[in-house]
């Protein structure tokens, strides 16, 4: 079984506010394409609440590094309170959406996905002194590309959601009241 090293753990953004969900959804899709990933998609779950929409994703996108290495990331999107709303930008009437978006990363560098050093318990043992005493500058740089991946990644979506905060957007929608900064 290929071994998991918890790189990032619990790592949390929130956001309330206004935002477009269909270009959220492209620009993290986008992000983890011009990086490399291959996309996972584990959970895809959407209920419509008085509320508003619940919108729940799960990714899993990985990159192989090595035949004997890669970098995955988890991530967990939890939307809630999603309404369409109609706003004026540059005198034009622009559909978007406001809510509450929460968002959990994890990172891990899995070794030996392949499961090819533990097939037999000698394998095993060389592959624990080759993880141990040779391999280990090269799994701490693998170790930090994940992770500087992962903090790449917050930080854009902190980005992109802070564009539609300070945008210049003005509500014309009537019974709709901005949301406190």
């Amino acid at each position: 079984m290929a071994e998991r090293e918890v790189i990032v753990d619990k790592m949390r953004i929130t956001y309330e506010g206004l935002f477009d969900v269909k270009e959220f959804y492209k620009f993290i899709d986008v992000w983890f394409r011009e990086k490399g990933y291959d996309k996972k998609d584990v959970k895809n779950i959407e209920k419509v609440t008085p509320e508003g929409k619940y919108i729940e994703l799960e990714l899993e996108p990985w990159k192989k590094i090595t035949d004997y290495a890669k970098n995955v990331i988890k991530l967990r999107i939890f939307m809630t309170d999603i309404k369409e709303v109609e706003v004026e930008q540059d005198n034009k009437k622009v559909k978007l959406n406001q809510g509450k978006v929460h968002m959990v990363f994890d990172a891990f560098l899995e070794t030996d996905y392949e499961n090819r050093w533990e097939m037999k318990p000698t394998f095993f043992f060389i592959k624990t002194i080759f993880d141990r005493f040779f391999y280990k500058p090269y799994t701490s740089g693998y170790q930090a590309n994940v992770l500087n991946d992962v903090n790449q990644l917050a930080a854009n979506v902190k980005a992109f959601l802070n564009l539609y905060r300070y945008s210049g957007i003005s509500w014309s929608a009537p019974g709709t009241t901005f949301p406190k900064q």
